[in-house]
């Protein structure tokens, strides 16, 4: 499977298909989380927008389907950011985007750093461990092991994005040093 497939063929169809999907299903879970992509932790992402974002991702569907490995880790990790996202889209949208972040804020704010991190590290290494089982079991070059290698891509993927939305959330609201008994609660329009 570590071949390419040629532009329009059967095969190269099948993986533009699953990338549109894949991509398809992260576009959409993201859409239903937070329109306006205000809680959108890609910084890159948030600086598309969602025209310039959909452009950029039609192009790459185009590009990555010539190779079925590529286009599998992809759709694996798109797939399972979706899922993510779906999972706290109906939180997100019931309270607003804005009032999610200060509820989220407000949340980190009273939790210990400590907490946060082994949390964050429990979610994404146990994840990765799936991912690593699959490609240490699996022929390189074979579905199996593009799919491990996805589950890697997207525990690294939660990791990142988490931690750095974590760390600004955290600088943003840490206790101000003209005023000691300031917790960094006070959330104004600064988020």
């Amino acid at each position: 499977m570590s071949e390419s497939f040629s532009f329009g063929s059967g095969d190269y169809m099948l993986m533009l298909a699953l990338l549109f999907f894949g991509r398809g299903m992260d576009f959409l879970s993201t859409y239903v989380a937070t329109p306006s992509l205000a809680l959108e932790g890609n910084p890159i992402a948030k600086f598309l927008g969602w025209r310039w974002g959909i452009l950029l991702n039609v192009v790459l569907c185009f590009t990555f389907a010539r190779w079925p490995l590529t286009a599998i880790i992809i759709t694996t990790t798109g797939l399972l950011v979706a899922s993510r996202n779906f999972h706290s889209a109906w939180l997100m949208r019931s309270m607003g985007e804005d009032g999610y972040r200060i509820w989220y804020s407000e949340r980190m704010s009273q939790t210990r750093l400590r907490l946060v991190i082994l949390s964050l590290l429990g979610e994404t290494l146990l994840t990765a461990l799936v991912g690593l089982a699959l490609i240490y079991f699996s022929d390189l070059a074979s579905a199996p092991f593009a799919i491990g290698l996805g589950i890697v891509a997207y525990a690294f993927v939660v990791l990142f994005y988490t931690g750095l939305s974590q760390f600004r959330l955290r600088r943003r609201h840490r206790p101000r040093v003209d005023n000691p008994d300031d917790n960094g609660v006070n959330i104004t329009n600064e988020l």
